[in-house]
């Protein structure tokens, strides 16, 4: 089984404020992320080894954007994202806990 057989995936749009280094002004920008959560049951082809994977795998959150355009009109030149996680857990008892 492939690791994408564990996981339900979805496009997510949220924003960072960053800093251009170039024109050094701060701006909100949407980033992408793809969000995979891991699902409830394991798919009934699974064997042994797929179990213990399965036990040990969690959602989590990867960024698609690398690259942002300045929203400054006198600049608008491209520059990396930094300062912003690539790869983000997500832990399922911490967000079902903050509901109340």
């Amino acid at each position: 089984m492939e690791e994408r057989d564990f996981y339900d995936e979805r496009q997510e749009t949220r924003k960072a404020t960053l800093n251009c280094p170039h024109c050094h002004q701060s701006a909100e920008y949407d980033l992408g992320w793809l969000v995979r959560t891991k699902r409830r049951q394991l798919p009934p082809r699974a064997d042994e080894r797929d179990r213990a994977k399965f036990a040990k795998a969690r959602s989590y959150m990867v960024r698609r954007d690398d690259l942002v355009a300045c929203k400054n009109p006198r600049c608008r030149k491209r520059f990396e994202v930094s300062g912003v996680q690539s790869v983000a857990f997500l832990d399922e008892r911490v967000s079902s806990e903050r509901v109340h």
